[in-house]
């Protein structure tokens, strides 16, 4: 390696509360002050549409009042998750104008809310993300694609937005690096929802054999492929008498958990400009037991990454047995304790997170 270590910068999404925010538990200025009193941070992503009212219309005093409370309680945005649905009207799609105009408007919210990054769907083709350079640079926002499962980043759509990427030159075009496209395993607490759901343990063990089966394979080809799996869970499930969990062993088993390798995301490193630290869970020995946490943050210190990661907890979709506080706290402590064995450090310390961040957002990419 000719560069030095990278040292990433601790952080967390609002997402991962999505139920304690549901169940109204907390609202948007209670998660905000509980992240930094609890040193979930200092980075803070927040998923635009879910978070504030009226989205993407923000009005002066409201982002005012937002900013300043980031600064009060000592974190950093990071990231804006913005939506790219070119499906919002039902009787049309949105065209590629109104598409763009779309995205402005979001990306105008981001840079006025304070983000520096917008994350942005798959849905946007190189053309689009070519059109939205210009865009982005005027406001100050770097657009960031997720690349998630089912997608990963050797995969041919991810590949040429990377070429198209090298092709404009902008620093304000990159990638999110969501953990999702590389899971090593089916994850225990889905199994246990299950379980609790009333399947069998010979089916479940099906279900993981299944799993583990793709896995060895590595991600689908296509989509055609794709759908065979999919097709697959949802037989699995109807052949051992519970066709109900079919569609939900499939969503699962082919959309959520990812089966490309750790070094897959090589292909688009240089441009990596922010993590979702997708996870599902913690177990009895303090690791995740799904995600290969401690690989993912080797690569990444060793790549020389300095951007943030936002732990992103996707089991509260089905984990309403164990608090989403308590698991992102002990995902964090493994993010720390792997990159010191990787001969680095995570950031934890707000002033140094904004002056790293910004520097990694502004290099210009050398493949």
């Amino acid at each position: 390696m000719n560069h030095a270590l990278g040292t990433p910068i601790q952080g967390v999404t609002l997402y991962s509360f999505t139920r304690a925010f549901h169940a109204r538990e907390y609202d948007l200025e209670g998660l905000i002050r509980k992240v930094a009193a609890e040193g979930y941070g200092p980075g803070l992503e927040v998923i635009g549409f879910s978070s504030f009212r009226g989205f993407p219309e923000i009005d002066d005093r409201f982002a005012g009042w937002f900013r300043d409370l980031v600064d009060e309680v000592g974190l950093v945005t990071t990231s804006l998750a913005v939506n790219a649905d070119i499906g919002i009207h039902r009787d049309r799609l949105l065209t590629q104008d109104e598409l763009i105009d779309y995205m402005r408007r979001q990306i105008v919210a981001a840079a006025k809310l304070g983000f520096p990054i917008a994350r942005v769907q798959i849905s946007l083709t190189p053309d689009s993300m070519e059109q939205l350079a210009p865009i982005a640079e005027e406001h100050g926002v770097t657009l960031a694609l997720e690349v998630h499962a089912d997608q990963y980043a050797s995969h041919p759509r991810i590949l040429a937005l990377r070429d198209r990427y090298e092709q404009v030159g902008s620093p304000f075009l990159g990638f999110t690096m969501d953990w999702g496209a590389t899971v090593s395993g089916f994850a225990p607490s889905l199994l246990e929802a299950y379980r609790r759901r009333g399947a069998s343990e010979e089916l479940l063990a099906k279900v993981v054999d299944l799993w583990n089966g793709f896995y060895e394979q590595g991600p689908p080809a296509d989509q055609a492929e794709h759908g065979q799996r999919f097709g697959a869970f949802i037989g699995l499930a109807a052949q051992n008498g519970r066709p109900d969990l079919g569609i939900d062993f499939g969503i699962n088993g082919t959309g959520l958990f990812g089966p490309a390798r750790v070094d897959d995301w090589l292909e688009i490193m240089p441009w990596i400009r922010h993590v979702h630290g997708k996870f599902f869970g913690i177990d009895e020995q303090g690791e995740e037991p799904s995600v290969p946490v401690r690989d993912l943050i080797a690569l990444l210190v060793d790549n020389g990454y300095n951007g943030a990661i936002s732990s992103e907890y996707e089991g509260w979709h089905w984990n309403h047995w164990q608090s989403p506080f308590d698991i992102i706290a002990g995902e964090q402590a493994v993010q720390r304790s792997a990159a010191e064995a990787a001969g680095s450090r995570m950031i934890t310390d707000a002033a140094e997170a904004r002056a790293i961040l910004d520097a990694h957002l502004r290099k210009a990419v050398r493949a």
